[in-house]
């Protein structure tokens, strides 16, 4: 017998009007964890839409460094500027298809897709253009494996950019627009491990920012599992096993990296996202004012912190994106 589970969701999930978009802000996988907390918002009583960003992991798009601007891709319908919406047939030039569209196929209708490419004022445009056609007075942004609160210094850091881009953007989003940010599967992507994210949430305490947790219940950790099945994501599916109760390592990265599975990981850890730009998530501060990707990424590598875009330019032989 399988018992009721209501929804109990933290401070600023609920607030605002319309629906809540839910938007997984690293890229590759990162839409199918936000599935699992968007199940929860829609078991509190509001409808959700699910969306993500233009940027598919290396191992799964190796054709082309770094974020795909919006005209690459098919099976799409431009919104304008940094905005789309992509259905199931949504896919690069060489026929990769989109973790979005394959989410949208599992949800049988579209999914938001953000274009990275031109900065956080672009990528705010995009969101709010998305967020109108959808009818949502909620953004959540959503990040798996806690990484979008890095400092830079984590030795495991290896993909903070996407993530700082899509929380910046935060800043740029008009006051109408609800936003809150969602850290998610803490240490799932086997770059900052459990115990530096759980240091960075107790800074969102002090920067009075932190407003609670959220965790997926049995079955909306199980359909993740399922949609693992179809769309390509480690992290994503690491979170789900959390909330499904596993515990210990496991391997990820191609046995390059541990990820040490428990409760902890099943909790999506949420916080004012316009709030936490700043001490709380220096990475998006330092970032907030870049007019575009390469822009950010040279601001990192000022200090002294590899970004995702790097990696993939190296292993495509320094072609720009």
């Amino acid at each position: 017998m399988t018992a009721h589970r209501t929804a109990h969701l933290p401070g600023g999930l609920g607030r605002g009007d319309g629906g809540a978009l839910v938007l997984g802000i690293g890229g590759g996988g990162d839409i199918v964890g936000a599935l699992a907390i968007a199940r929860e918002i829609e078991r509190a009583g509001r409808r959700v839409e699910l969306g993500g960003v233009a940027w598919e992991r290396f191992a799964v798009d190796p054709h082309h460094a770094g974020p795909r601007p919006l005209d690459h891709l098919s099976g799409v319908e431009r919104l304008g500027g940094a905005a789309a919406l992509s259905g199931g047939e949504g896919r690069t030039p060489e026929g990769v298809r989109l973790a979005e569209a394959g989410v949208a196929a599992h949800l049988g209708r579209p999914t938001a897709l953000v274009d990275v490419n031109d900065g956080p004022a672009a990528i705010a445009a995009g969101i709010e253009a998305v967020a109108d056609r959808l009818g949502c007075g909620l953004v959540v942004l959503l990040d798996v494996g806690g990484d979008v609160l890095a400092t830079g210094a984590e030795p495991g850091l290896s993909s903070p950019l996407c993530d700082a881009l899509l929380l910046a953007a935060a800043a740029h989003l008009p006051d109408r627009i609800a936003t809150v940010g969602c850290a998610f599967g803490a240490g799932c992507d086997g770059e900052l491990t459990v115990a530096e994210v759980l240091g960075r949430v107790a800074v969102l305490a002090r920067e009075e920012a932190w407003t609670g947790t959220v965790s997926p219940g049995p079955d909306s950790a199980r359909e993740v599992v399922a949609v693992a099945a179809e769309v390509p994501t480690e992290a994503s599916l690491l979170a789900a096993r959390c909330a499904l109760g596993e515990t210990g390592p496991a391997p990820i990265r191609g046995g390059r990296r541990t990820v040490e599975l428990g409760p902890v990981g099943a909790l999506g850890f949420a916080f004012d996202a316009r709030r936490a730009i700043g001490p709380a998530a220096p990475l998006a501060a330092l970032i907030a004012g870049s007019s575009s990707i390469e822009e950010a990424r040279a601001a990192m590598e000022a200090e002294g912190i590899r970004t995702e875009l790097d990696y993939e330019r190296e292993r495509v032989g320094g072609r720009p994106a």
